[in-house]
């Protein structure tokens, strides 16, 4: 194979890829993770708390990515064809 048309492949993977995971981030708007801090430590006795952080990102952050990744294919496309 030669280094041309491995990297064209690598770019339209990659853009499949994007668009996908760009899409996901459109309908799943973030997620949560339960954290486990420590409140009080007097030796043996130890109290914690669990809190519940929200990890997001905004919905244009989704398209961005759509978008680059369409910008890969296409242009992927323009090449070869």
């Amino acid at each position: 194979m030669s280094s041309i048309f491995l990297k064209i492949i690598i770019m339209k993977t990659l853009g499949f890829i994007l668009i996908v995971a760009g899409i996901v981030m459109i309908i799943i708007k973030g997620f949560s993770v339960e954290t486990e801090k420590k409140v009080v430590d007097l030796g043996p006795l130890q109290v914690n708390k669990k809190e519940n952080k929200w990890i997001g990102w905004p919905t244009y952050a989704g398209a961005v990515i759509s978008l680059i990744g369409v910008v890969l294919v296409v242009s992927d496309k323009r090449r070869t064809g």
